[in-house]
């Protein structure tokens, strides 16, 4: 019965975070050698879209032990477009590495990464990557760090370099210099003795010899700790030594403070840094909740297997051998792309499950297989609601005979990724709303290769926000089939607020209002299908640019026949909502893109230009004088394309992230 860790890896885009994960499972003895990204030989990377791209696309689950410890481990993505991945791990772990690249510092997705750990409570290690590369400074990062993140790094581990490459790394806790074995493996080097005042030599570039840079760090690790354990206080106070153990219990307070933040130094491509690191994880990250003895787990992420299915991510909430579990419940660990089946299922474990019946991410499960039927008593927020898709593609089918299949495709992928929807339109086609170009082009990928889905598909389009901009008057409308009939009147005003127009915190919601006399007489599912028909209809739009928003639905008067059928109710509301509004009713805003990039400084004229030729304003830039940075707003519908640009002009070395900055409304 081993303690129980559940761990996820974030980081931006390209700062190393799939060779940590890699380097964590070699340490381990997980795998017998680490995997290359670029050679598309990473564990964690098994899709063949994650290795032509050289990009995590899917939470890659793994597990390990370490110090008598149980861990599953989940590598999440760093690209924007896959954010809903790391949403989604998030709720089922209780601790988080953060990577943090040296030669890049602290980066827009890296912020992004650390605000949705802070929101969902999750204690988290830094990991200084990339310092195997003398030129980047571990003092400089750990600033950035301080400032930019807001909190205050306590460094646990210090890189150590023989002729400009790394060679040992000092674990400040153990007080331990750890090298490499003839294997590859972190192992203490037990032929230097680390004591204070000794001469051992290797730190270039650093003050003092490695045990006074132990010293230095230890004693900085102790003034820490002693704001959070009374024994660490008083030792040091007196100006006694504090033993290990001690220091060991304050730090662990330390790391649950949302103020510090322990930082591990390294190298994953060169396997520095990496043990000190998952030790770590074994000693600060706190054990797994306490969960209803009622209930079987939940549902934390959805995936399809070629030749295998739906299967269902799941955490358990009890221990369960297999005599005992649901009826047509199966159980298996999964190891990136690999089902390997189980006999017991134990609390706070993760698992592959299959289920008789099709599941919902977030959704609770009781002992007994059914679903807890109680909303409120569920244990998150709809993932769903925190995306905005700004793409939209029409996609159809190229044989006619295809038509269900794609469909009930499109639906699976839509249900395994919260942040990509799907729009069926009555021409029989779909339109596809994604995050970005990169989800779109995946998805079309893996409809092809996992679904066998020949489809044609258009150039993505940006995707607008129409809102409505004064009040319109009601209408009446009317829709019969056989004797069935339904008959609405309806009316929209906009949701009024004191923003500027430009803002990103214009009304993005809708309000619909029944009258007292409908909410009294109606039955429970009229008044859903009403609700659900009109907000499907603000979704599709008026202009067919975007989802309709910040707009209030007025039901004046509804009647229906008994017996009527939901479709009819969806015909009634979508048809009012035609004759509702005319297209001069309707304002068009555009999404804008917050640009962030650096560069080296003698390409930096004619990326600007490049910008700017893009109706882009440049707002902030810096730079070292080698590296050239920038900030700059840009409508979305000029990007299409820039990856390949910025390339070019940049030969390569340029590095971008792009951020949703809001909307502004389109000039006429």
């Amino acid at each position: 019965m081993q303690p129980i860790r559940n761990i996820a890896i974030l980081a931006h885009v390209d700062a190393g975070k799939t060779t940590l994960s890699e380097r964590i499972l070699f340490a381990a003895g997980e795998i017998r050698r680490p995997g290359k990204v670029e050679d598309g030989l990473a564990t964690m990377d098994y899709m063949p879209e994650e290795k032509e791209r050289g990009i995590t696309i899917e939470s890659g689950v793994a597990h390990f032990e370490w110090k008598n410890t149980w861990f599953n481990f989940i590598d999440t993505p760093g690209h924007v477009d896959f954010g809903a991945e790391v949403d989604m791990a998030l709720t089922a772990v209780e601790g988080a590495v953060l990577v943090v690249s040296a030669a890049s510092g602290v980066e827009t997705q890296t912020v992004a990464a650390f605000k949705k750990l802070r929101a969902a409570g999750v204690p988290t290690i830094l990991y200084i990557n990339k310092l195997d590369n003398p030129d980047y400074s571990l003092d400089e990062t750990l600033i950035n760090v301080e400032e930019i993140l807001g909190v205050r790094p306590v460094l646990m581990t210090v890189p150590e370099y023989e002729n400009g490459q790394m060679v040992s790394v000092l674990d400040v806790l153990s007080k331990s210099r750890l090298v490499h074995s003839d294997r590859g493996e972190e192992v203490v080097d037990s032929a230097d003795v680390l004591s204070e005042g000794s001469s051992s030599e290797r730190s270039e570039g650093s003050s003092g010899s490695g045990a006074d840079l132990l010293a230095k760090h230890y004693k900085e690790a102790v003034e820490f700790a002693s704001n959070f354990d009374d024994e660490v206080l008083e030792l040091a106070l007196e100006g006694k030594p504090v033993p290990p153990k001690a220091l060991l219990r304050g730090l662990k307070g330390l790391a649950l403070d949302s103020d510090y933040a322990l930082c591990y130094a390294g190298s994953a491509m060169a396997g520095f840094g990496v043990r000190s690191l998952v030790t770590a994880l074994s000693f600060f990250l706190p054990e797994v909740p306490q969960f209803d003895e009622r209930e079987l787990g939940q549902v934390i992420r959805l995936r399809h297997f070629k030749g295998v299915g739906e299967i269902s991510l799941f955490r358990a909430h009890c221990d369960m051998e297999r005599k005992e579990w649901p009826a047509g419940f199966e159980f298996s660990r999964l190891k990136a792309n690999l089902l390997i089946p189980v006999e017991e299922i134990r609390a706070g474990d993760i698992y592959a499950m299959r289920t008789p019946f099709e599941t919902e991410l977030g959704q609770v499960i009781m002992r007994d297989g059914h679903l807890l039927q109680d909303e409120e008593d569920s244990k998150g927020e709809n993932i769903r609601d925190r995306y905005q898709p700004l793409l939209q593609t029409r996609v159809e089918c190229l044989a006619t005979d295809d038509y269900h299949h794609v469909e009930k495709s499109l639906n699976t992928l839509s249900r395994m990724d919260p942040s990509f929807r799907v729009v069926h339109d009555d021409g029989g086609f779909w339109y596809l709303h994604t995050v970005g170009e990169v989800q779109l082009d995946v998805l079309l990928a893996r409809l092809r290769r996992e679904f066998g889905c020949e489809v044609q598909a258009g150039d993505p389009e940006v995707r607008w926000q129409e809102r409505l901009s004064h009040e319109v008057d009601a209408v009446e409308n009317s829709f019969q089939l056989g004797p069935h009939k339904i008959s609405i009147k309806l009316s929209a005003s906009p949701i009024q607020n004191d923003v500027v127009e430009n803002s990103a915190e214009l009304p993005q919601n809708h309000d619909i209002r029944l009258t007292a006399e409908f909410l009294e007489t109606a039955p429970r599912e009229i008044l859903a299908g009403v609700r659900s028909a009109l907000l499907e209809t603000a979704e599709i739009g008026v202009l067919g640019k975007g989802p309709l928003v910040g707009v209030r639905f007025e039901v004046l008067e509804f009647s229906w026949t008994e017996n009527a059928l939901p479709p009819m109710i969806k015909k009634a509301c979508a048809d009012a909502v035609t004759k509702l509004f005319k297209p001069s009713d309707i304002k068009l805003y555009e999404p804008v893109m917050e640009l962030s990039l650096e560069c080296p400084v003698n390409f930096a004229g004619n990326i600007t230009s490049d910008i700017q030729a893009r109706e882009g304003r440049v707002k902030e830039i810096g730079g070292d004088g080698r590296t050239h940075f920038l900030k700059a707003d840009i409508p979305l519908r000029k990007i299409f394309g820039y990856a390949t640009n910025v390339r070019s002009i940049s030969k390569g070395t340029a590095l971008y992230s792009l951020k949703l900055l809001g909307y502004r409304p389109c000039v006429e």
